[in-house]
């Protein structure tokens, strides 16, 4: 009987202040084998980076897609999340014939789709998504350091650390900071005007 196919899906990028949000969704073969598939925050970046090439080895199908800043700005970052989300799975190649979701809420796919809490550090192939969703997206951001080093992205990736706060309120906000977040809103409310290094 041939193997029902089940994708395991996660974003990547929710809470930052800076740059898309990505999503990833990955189809594992019952016997993958691939050892040390965690939640991708609970592996270093090198982990991370090595388990990216095995996943991508060893999948049936992966895929990986993003929602762009200014969808953020636009639907907020719950819808755009999801947005990558359904993007990453609609990519898909063949399709899955289910998919399980980490956290509260699902994409609208065309499957069946189940949300589990903490899914990524239960079911291996949304680890893998997470993993390979974290991956890129920190590739997109060092990207983003290269073009503007004075924000500290290849640091921080976007999340509010002090480093990036202060790298705000010297600079300005660049045309990769979601201006619908509160620290941001806050920045450009006495000025009401938006720094674009790029």
């Amino acid at each position: 009987m041939r193997q029902k196919l089940q994708a395991g899906v996660d974003e990547a990028g929710r809470g930052p202040l800076a740059g898309p949000v990505y999503a990833a969704a990955v189809i594992l073969p019952e016997d993958h084998g691939v050892e040390g598939l965690a939640d991708s925050k609970k592996l270093s970046a090198k982990q991370r980076e090595a388990l990216f090439d095995v996943i991508c080895q060893t999948a049936i199908a992966w895929s990986i897609a993003y929602a762009s800043v200014e969808e953020i700005d636009s639907i907020n970052i719950l819808q755009a999340s999801l947005l990558a989300m359904k993007r990453a799975v609609e990519a898909l190649k063949p399709q899955p014939h289910a998919i399980v979701v980490d956290g509260l809420f699902c994409p609208k796919v065309q499957m069946p789709a189940q949300a589990i809490v903490k899914g990524d550090s239960k079911v291996a192939a949304i680890s893998a998504a997470s993993i390979l969703a974290k991956v890129a997206r920190d590739q997109e951001m060092m990207r983003w350091h290269a073009l503007m080093p004075q924000y500290g992205f290849n640091r921080h990736k976007g999340y509010p650390t002090a480093a990036h706060l202060a790298a705000l309120h010297a600079h300005g906000v660049s045309r990769i900071h979601r201006l619908s977040y509160a620290p941001i809103r806050k920045l450009l409310a006495p000025k009401g005007d938006r720094a674009d290094e790029c």
